[in-house]
């Protein structure tokens, strides 16, 4: 076969298994297998409120992590800031009294401005003082977690009732209140994404930021901007985790900022950017968890849910160069 020929054939089997489809469909046959091995205990809706808890408060900060990628950026801070924002959170909510709705509304505040002010740091870091984003976001993790020890000491466990019995376990209509808010999210962050010149411009950043200059977008600025969603939704995401476990749980994020790359790759953004979808983040976060569970119910070890992951991301991105190469 010719060399023309095999581009388009390269092309065709590429736009066949790229994208978040490729992972529905993996999702599907993790779902059915352990269907098929567990049914009652594994296809039930108390397990499947079980996924959706675990993996709410990880969709919340892939999905800011979604836009920093698709701009061929990278941030490691977003499980520090996680944990940084809930301890400001939480020094904020005692030193206000410690219960009431007020009491919590100024917590999330704290926390949004906690995520968003990190944030802003990184993108100068980035953006401005043009160092790469893998060593920026890499010395703001280790000074947002050692600031987090140094502030509390020790885990914080003081979080308003309110708090933990709406957002921790709360429910509407059956479905957790904390799945809701991360589904809220997705669908917000994924439309804003796809569908805003926002998102148009985070796209074209990462595709070619030198050409993006040509055309106007104001890429410097941009980035801050992208770097304090990722950092916000961090920060929110640290009030989620206070209110879900009653604690900062300061030691239970150190693995996040991995967690969230693998996601957010897992679900067919680029790493090397110009290419990405929330949604497809959503299915990317979902599969760990869902492979955790489903090895739980089988009795096997859930290692072997990293060992599944690791081959998986693997995956992902050797077809994401596959698919530059055919485009090429």
């Amino acid at each position: 076969m010719s060399e023309q020929g095999i581009a388009p054939l390269g092309g065709r089997v590429f736009n066949t298994l790229a994208g978040p489809a490729r992972m529905v469909l993996i999702l599907a046959l993790i779902v059915l297998a352990f269907s098929v091995a567990r049914f009652d205990a594994f296809a039930s809706f108390a397990n499947l409120r079980n996924i959706g808890m675990a993996a709410a408060i990880l969709l919340v900060m892939s999905v800011g992590a979604t836009y920093v990628i698709v701009t061929a950026g990278v941030d490691l801070s977003v499980g520090a800031v996680l944990v940084f924002s809930g301890v400001i959170a939480a020094q904020v909510m005692q030193y206000l009294g410690g219960e009431g709705w007020g009491v919590a509304l100024a917590g999330l505040i704290a926390a949004c401005i906690a995520g968003t002010g990190w944030g802003v740091i990184n993108g100068l870091l980035v953006a401005k003082a043009r160092i790469p984003a893998l060593i920026a976001t890499l010395g703001t993790m280790g000074a947002a977690q050692g600031l987090a020890w140094i502030i509390a000491g020790e885990d914080l466990k003081d979080v308003p009732t309110e708090l933990g019995d709406t957002i921790g376990v709360g429910d509407f209509y059956g479905v957790p209140v904390i799945v809701v808010i991360a589904a809220v999210v997705t669908i917000v962050g994924g439309v804003w994404l796809a569908a805003t010149r926002f998102g148009r411009h985070a796209l074209a950043i990462g595709s070619n930021p030198l050409a993006a200059r040509e055309m106007g977008i104001p890429v410097d600025r941009h980035l801050i901007r992208i770097y304090a969603l990722a950092g916000l939704l961090a920060g929110f995401a640290g009030l989620l985790s206070l209110a879900r476990y009653g604690s900062t749980t300061m030691s239970g994020h150190a693995t996040d900022n991995l967690s969230v790359i693998a996601a957010v790759v897992i679900g067919g953004t680029s790493l090397f950017g110009g290419r990405g979808s929330v949604f497809g983040t959503a299915v990317g976060v979902l599969i760990p968890a869902t492979l955790e569970n489903g090895l739980i119910m089988v009795d096997l070890s859930t290692f072997w849910r990293d060992v599944m992951v690791g081959v998986v991301l693997i995956l992902a991105v050797y077809l994401d160069q596959l698919g530059r190469r055919a485009a090429r």
